[in-house]
């Protein structure tokens, strides 16, 4: 049984060991049930007789998260200007970065869904884990303080952060693409996308092609967000070969 399924039907004992196993992931305690409200996506609380949701905590981890970042470029590159600085930001903070991150720690498991996102591969969007990355950095806020969700920011980007051909595709992972590409010998990407859901509140799939060397796809809430996630896929299959 996963966490993502009823909270009527999860036994206590294995939800509890579920928290036990993400927190040593995380490298941090916090209290089990702002945790558990933490991966609290708006299905499941939909599901369940409209239970509080994780939409705060994303709210206050977003701000967290930016704060964070911030601080460590500003201190860590004094030589950049305003304007670089901002676009590194930018990057570490993007629903694409954070849904890498979300991955990296293998976070999707754990959050708890709806059975309809469950059946669409909710666990992998990148919009949910990017927005539960955020809320749990906003539980450990205010369970165990600002430094320690500092902390964990840092741990999460760390990667990213040290790494600067995968920095320079996350700030800008369609150049990237079409760059690598160009390198290899293959034609210019090609992108298709295509959208579901209702005017206030549409879901968008692109699709990259890399002639025949690769093909990827990405979500988001924007066109722009769908094919970017789908681009950043692409050049870190291509980057991996």
């Amino acid at each position: 049984m996963t966490p993502t399924e009823h909270a009527g039907t999860e036994p206590s004992a294995h939800r509890d060991r579920t928290l036990d196993e993400l927190q040593r992931t995380l490298h941090v305690e916090i209290d089990p049930a702002l945790l558990l409200l933490a991966l609290t996506h708006r299905s499941f609380a939909y599901e369940n007789g409209g239970i509080p949701t994780n939409e705060r905590l994303e709210f206050l981890g977003d701000s967290i998260l930016g704060q964070a970042v911030t601080v460590k470029l500003f201190n860590d590159h004094p030589d950049l200007d305003e304007g670089e600085l901002a676009k590194r930001r930018a990057s570490l903070v993007s629903s694409v970065a954070l849904a890498e991150v979300g991955r990296s720690i293998g976070i999707g498991r754990f959050i708890r869904l709806g059975r309809g996102e469950t059946m669409t591969g909710g666990a992998d969007k990148p919009s949910i884990l990017a927005d539960t990355v955020e809320a749990i950095i906003g539980a450990v806020y205010l369970d165990a303080g600002g430094d320690a969700a500092t902390a964990l920011v840092l741990r999460l980007v760390a990667p990213l952060m040290q790494d600067p051909a995968r920095f320079g595709a996350s700030m800008d992972p369609k150049t990237s693409l079409q760059e690598i590409a160009a390198r290899r010998g293959a034609p210019a990407p090609s992108y298709s996308v295509a959208e579901s859901g209702p005017d206030h509140n549409k879901h968008f799939i692109a699709t990259v092609t890399v002639g025949e060397l690769v093909a990827a796809s990405g979500e988001g809430s924007s066109k722009k967000q769908a094919e970017m996630a789908a681009a950043l896929e692409a050049w870190t299959l291509l980057n991996s070969r």
